[in-house]
């Protein structure tokens, strides 16, 4: 199928790379060596990490700018990979940016990996990493009246799974969710998800594999999956934090991120919405293009706004 992709990234299209999860061990050995080839991210200003293993034995990374003073708001990271891939190692260029150029203190996940692990073993780390991060906001530097989770693509779906969980296990209250192109829903019956079997980096195939090791052989679209694994599932969205969420136009995981956008604006939770026309799922791997810039600055920015009122 022929996209209409941005003139800024069709001529880098070729050098992305065409990932299937089908071999979930091989694409493991090979994820630094394919998502890792652009240069390392330098941050404007010195940001420091300690790595610490959080009860019940789940390792965080805590990044924090080493010139800011007094207590910063915090975030707790979850990165991405379709839960199956990715590490905190992986993500270190996106938790950097946001402690230096937010001015937070990034807790970053270390949660543990389906097949191997699947749900809810993966959620119930990330929400341990949120439980500690809150009861050691005063050690951490964290204002606990400034507490965010955020991730992307799995990681941004594991994020509105956190903030569901935290809202019905009454707290840590959250005053923010980042849900960057969220996976958020196992049925794959939207127009994107039908369609988009071939774009880059994520695809109906991936989407099918990735939802199939996360809840088990012959789980995905059937009734009982738990909102806590898909989110997009959850009947009530009301009293949950305020919301930004992205999308890319040729992702498939675009109309279940938009659908969940417009559930929460409905529900009445302050929700921003940003939808990158000619992007795909992995834009961010040409730094070199003017969206994919744009679309760093813009969560910047968005994260500055909530986490600086």
């Amino acid at each position: 199928m022929t996209y209409a992709y941005d003139p800024e990234l069709a001529p880098f299209i070729s050098t992305v790379p065409h990932l299937t999860i089908a071999d979930v061990e091989k694409v493991r050995r090979e994820e630094a060596e394919m998502f890792g080839n652009n240069p390392r991210y330098e941050p404007p200003v010195p940001v420091e990490t300690r790595d610490v293993t959080v009860p019940p034995g789940v390792p965080v990374r805590v990044f924090r700018p080493a010139e800011r003073e007094g207590a910063l708001p915090g975030l707790v990271y979850i990165h991405g990979g379709g839960f199956v891939l990715g590490s905190v190692d992986l993500y270190r260029d996106d938790t950097t940016a946001i402690a230096a150029e937010v001015g937070a203190v990034v807790v970053s996940v270390e949660y543990r990996l389906a097949p191997e692990h699947p749900f809810p073993a993966g959620l119930e780390d990330c929400y341990a990493a949120l439980t500690w991060t809150a009861e050691h906001a005063a050690e951490l530097g964290i204002d606990p009246a400034r507490l965010a989770v955020g991730g992307e693509s799995a990681g941004g779906g594991l994020s509105a799974a956190v903030a569901l969980l935290a809202r019905d296990r009454g707290g840590p209250a959250l005053c923010f969710q980042l849900l960057g192109v969220p996976e958020l829903d196992d049925r794959l019956d939207t127009p994107s998800m039908r369609a988009f079997t071939d774009t880059p980096i994520w695809h109906r195939p991936n989407a099918e594999l990735s939802w199939d090791y996360y809840l088990g052989e012959g789980v995905r679209g059937t009734a009982g999956v738990s909102p806590y694994a898909a989110p997009a599932r959850a009947e009530d969205l009301s009293g949950l934090p305020p919301a930004y969420v992205t999308t890319c136009e040729f992702d498939p995981l675009r109309d279940e991120g938009l659908a969940y956008a417009q559930r929460l604006v409905q529900a009445g939770v302050p929700t921003e919405i940003h939808h990158y026309p000619g992007t795909f799922h992995g834009t961010n791997l040409v730094p070199q293009a003017a969206v994919a810039r744009r679309m760093h600055t813009d969560r910047i920015g968005v994260l500055r706004r909530a986490l600086h009122p």
